[in-house]
């Protein structure tokens, strides 16, 4: 039987500039495997992860966000 660590992990996105930025950083993070969902919050620059810890890392999820031309910094897990 293999055991999932599901975990929602928050990151705060510093350089949110226009809304398309929210669906290229949905799509950097949902791509990744392991990811189920994530939102990203235009207004506030909230990225709420939930992702399969010991398939998706936040160390991952800041990865993928930068790979897609964003900073990002866990805020918590």
């Amino acid at each position: 039987m293999t055991t999932t660590t599901t975990r929602k992990t928050t990151l705060r996105a510093t350089d949110l500039s226009c809304p398309s930025c929210v669906a290229k950083i949905e799509k950097a993070l949902t791509t990744l495997p392991g990811v189920e969902e994530a939102k990203v919050h235009f207004e506030t620059g909230r990225i709420v992860v939930q992702h399969d810890a010991s398939s998706a890392t936040a160390n991952d999820l800041v990865a993928a966000i930068a790979r897609a031309g964003y900073q990002a910094r866990v805020s918590a897990i």
